[in-house]
């Protein structure tokens, strides 16, 4: 998948814990007994490792993986960590997520906005520390402003207004500043809720990329809040950015778009990337991150096709994976078992699929115990979850690098296409923006077309402006072609089917 990758922008999978976990314990050990393995993988586990481009069933050099489920202690070994400590740092690229969600939920707890707090200083200093360790780039810990809206988040953390969010994030930048050693580079990360917020948080905060101000400038930035869903907000604050000099070569070569898994996206900030580029600042990369692969199966999901019809809505669907005891002994491909016997009415197979027999998911057979020693009543066990996961990450890669070869050949989403007198395009409209030297001109030129931009329904799932304060959900991401069936996590002792459940039992192995 690396060699497929073009000048798009680049899709960063949100790498799972639970799903790292398995490439490193298995280096070091049979954390997952051989017999377990399919027959198929010449590899092993390690074939599931994407970054591995010598063993990897499909290579894929980048991803993105977060210091909130790292361990944090850099002078500990880690089996876990093996996946991201242990890479070939040459030829792979991690994009360091801060840990600013954690402190959003109140998990990171600590009056943030006192820079003597001991829980927040142990706290910054350790994730600073793995970002310089083992990330090529990283955000700095931003303190999101929607922790506000959470009571609970808030007693945990003395954030209680947009004030104090951009009081705590000033102290965590200028702590990363002065102490970084140079080997991870920085992204300015923006907030703010609505577009006066996310206009007064980049004021308050572009400085730190300005060179003229600062000694060792943050490099790039890191999109979030209303900036990652609203693209009318998106391009005038590109546009800002440009004119007050903080999108330049070789300074500010980056650009990262937190949680975006719309298909539509990922051609949108293709074209953003290219105009930049075009009229602007030739290395400049654009880049976004969902865990919707890890989140989909976690929830008993598996991607099952990548629908691109031109001029109507593009997606990855799909729906509760087979979990059927009677497979345990079933030798027929998975992608051709499921289809046989109408669980699907089609099955795109990936590289870890075709390797994958209906057995080697529904592992469990009547009478079999899990391994608390119960029967229980999936037929899957922890590993049946990595092995789809695998091939859901594949899927996604696979659909926005097939979404982006369909959008060079002409065809369109529905979302960026205008049928007015003359068919207006995205494409078209964002080079002209770029193309002008005159900042008057661009600005006016994004408020021409405001009907165009609410048309466009935002990485958080809602159309233009409406999306101020959505929350992220599931069920709005994906096209779902039947309700999620029951959670498949017997064999754990866990009775909840979501990602976190799943992070929580590799975390405490």
């Amino acid at each position: 998948m690396t060699a497929k990758q073009k000048d798009w922008a680049i899709f960063l999978p949100a790498l799972s814990t639970f799903y790292a976990t398995y490439i490193g314990k298995q280096r070091y050990g049979n954390y997952v007994d051989p017999a377990r393995i399919p027959a198929d993988y010449e590899n092993g586990i390690e074939g599931m490792n994407w970054l591995n481009a010598d063993q990897a069933y499909f290579p894929y050099k980048w991803s993105l993986y977060s210091a909130g489920h790292a361990n944090l202690d850099v002078n500990k070994f880690d089996e876990k960590e093996d996946m991201v400590r242990n890479r070939d740092r040459k030829n792979t690229f991690i994009l360091g997520d801060s840990g600013g969600f954690q402190i959003g939920k109140g998990v990171w707890e600590g009056d943030w906005k006192d820079p003597n707090c001991p829980k927040a200083a142990k706290k910054r200093r350790q994730v600073l520390e793995w970002m310089d360790a083992y990330a090529d780039r990283g955000m700095i810990l931003d303190i999101p402003t929607w922790i506000t809206k959470i009571p609970t988040s808030a007693a945990a953390t003395g954030i209680n207004s947009y004030a104090d969010a951009v009081t705590a994030t000033n102290i965590n930048n200028n702590y990363f500043m002065q102490n970084r050693n140079g080997n991870c580079k920085f992204l300015n990360v923006l907030q703010g809720e609505n577009h006066a917020d996310a206009d007064k948080w980049y004021d308050t905060m572009k400085h730190y990329c300005d060179p003229t101000k600062h000694a060792q400038p943050f490099e790039g930035w890191a999109m979030g809040g209303q900036n990652m869903c609203d693209i009318h907000l998106i391009l005038r604050r590109l546009v800002a950015l440009r004119f007050d000099g903080l999108l330049e070569k070789g300074r500010h070569d980056w650009m990262h778009f937190l949680g975006t898994s719309r298909l539509e996206w990922a051609l949108l900030l293709t074209d953003i990337q290219r105009a930049v580029r075009k009229y602007h600042n030739e290395n400049f990369t654009v880049s976004f991150d969902c865990a919707s692969p890890f989140l989909a199966t976690a929830n008993g999901q598996v991607y099952y096709e990548t629908a691109l019809p031109d001029r109507a809505k593009w997606s990855y669907r799909m729906q509760a994976s087979v979990d059927n005891k009677k497979y345990a002994t079933d030798t027929r491909r998975f992608g051709v078992g499921v289809v046989q016997d109408k669980h699907f009415k089609v099955f795109e197979d990936s590289p870890i699929s075709e390797r994958t027999l209906m057995k080697d998911v529904c592992i469990y057979a009547p009478g079999d115990l899990n391994k608390i020693g119960k029967e229980g009543r999936t037929s899957w066990d922890s590993f049946s979850y990595a092995i789809q996961m695998g091939h859901n990450v594949w899927t996604h890669i696979y659909a926005v690098q097939e979404a982006n070869r369909r959008y060079e050949q002409g065809q369109s989403p529905a979302a960026l296409v205008r049928e007015v007198f003359d068919r207006e395009t995205f494409t078209g409209i964002v080079d002209e923006i770029f193309a002008t030297s005159d900042r008057d001109k661009a600005e006016q030129i994004i408020e021409h077309h405001n009907k165009f931009w609410l048309q466009i329904i935002g990485g958080r799932g809602l159309s233009g402006k409406k999306a101020v304060n959505a929350s992220t959900m599931f069920d709005v991401f994906f096209e779902q072609k039947e309700p999620t069936q029951e959670y498949h996590i017997d064999d754990s002792g866990l009775d909840e089917g979501n990602l976190d459940k799943l992070e929580l039992e590799v975390e405490n192995v």
